[in-house]
């Protein structure tokens, strides 16, 4: 690594960085050092290290970035999912790189252990690789994956009741009097598509028909999610309560709601999805469905040594828990819990 940094008068960490694809480096220099270590045969001899009493124990953690339309680096959910799987990884005995992939180039997901960098990987989200997830199963790539359990899935994934956290938002909304409820999220998502599933069921269990006017798929980007909502107050579209597909976008979805003079919950009752820690310090305090982050990073980490190992694993589906705080019932006490039935 030290020559590649030398012929390509860059220093070893940007070299290191843009062998993992680091989309804070640009393209030019990332096809530049990639390029040179081609051409230098380069690897990480990691037979060599196990021969020097220095055996491999770095897990690559992916993430499929998007630079517009999806979750970036900063979104607090998955800032604090990783860092569960970075304490499970430390209590585990083993390191952690950060790889940043984006959306284009996402057929180098595993290029981390594919380079010797890492001995296997854990996806932060499907996005729209289901099929190249299954691809690389049937290679016998070591990953595991947080997201939701799919027909016809041939990898490992660990997430939440994605359906089940729909039906208890919707129905918690429904039951508090509310009958036309936007859903805000894009259903073409694997893990969204589900809460989408789960709020459509809440009101058939009610005999209530959703209007599909109200889906609203809008991305995970605060510009865009204001500008739905001004869109709708503009428009004077009617609805009088707010599905969040998560809670960055449920925050987003208050304030340009209050913006807009109206009230959170008395003319608009608001939930999210994830219990971020700004969920409950927001005004009014959200109300969320929870998933259970630390331990989703626990058992993320635990399959992943477990595949290495050699061992069959199989997907992980965590329960949700909705948090019923003051967006959605005025004067909720904080720690109002309605857990699954």
């Amino acid at each position: 690594m030290a020559d590649i940094a030398r012929l390509a008068n860059v220093s070893v960490s940007t070299v290191s960085r843009a062998l993992a694809n680091n989309p804070r480096l640009s393209e030019e220099t990332r096809s530049r050092i990639n390029e040179l270590a081609k051409s230098l045969n380069y690897s990480i001899n990691v037979g060599a290290q196990i021969l020097k009493g220095k055996p491999l124990r770095t897990v690559a953690v992916a993430f499929p970035y998007h630079s517009q339309r999806r979750q970036h680096f900063k979104d607090p959910f998955f800032l604090a999912l990783l860092g569960a799987i970075g304490d499970a990884l430390i209590d585990s005995g083993h390191s952690m790189l950060v790889v940043g992939v984006e959306e284009a180039r996402s057929g180098e997901l595993l290029q981390a252990h594919e380079t010797g960098q890492a001995i296997g990987t854990i996806m932060l989200g499907q996005e729209y690789n289901h099929e190249l997830f299954n691809e690389l199963a049937v290679r016998g790539m070591p990953f595991v994956v947080w997201g939701a359990r799919l027909s016809k899935q041939l990898y490992c994934t660990v997430g939440s009741d994605n359906a089940m956290g729909g039906r208890q938002a919707t129905e918690h909304l429904l039951r508090q009097g509310a009958r036309r409820i936007a859903f805000f999220g894009d259903r073409r998502l694997p893990e969204l598509g589900l809460r989408y599933e789960g709020y459509l069921q809440a009101h058939a269990d009610l005999g209530l028909d959703a209007d599909p006017a109200l889906y609203r798929p809008v991305p995970f980007v605060e510009a865009s999610v204001q500008a739905e909502v001004e869109r709708m107050l503009r428009e004077k579209t009617a609805f009088d309560a707010v599905f969040s597909c998560s809670d960055v976008v449920a925050l987003t979805v208050m304030s340009t709601l209050r913006d807009g003079g109206l009230r959170v919950p008395q003319d608009v009752m608001v939930t999210g999805f994830d219990d971020i820690r700004a969920a409950a310090q927001s005004n009014p305090p959200l109300t969320t469905v929870r998933q259970s982050i630390e331990e989703a990073g626990r058992i993320l980490v635990a399959l992943l040594l477990e595949t290495l190992g050699g061992r069959r694993v199989e997907s992980v589906v965590l329960p949700t828990e909705l948090l019923v705080r003051q967006s959605t019932v005025p004067g909720a006490t904080p720690l109002a819990r309605i857990a699954p039935v």
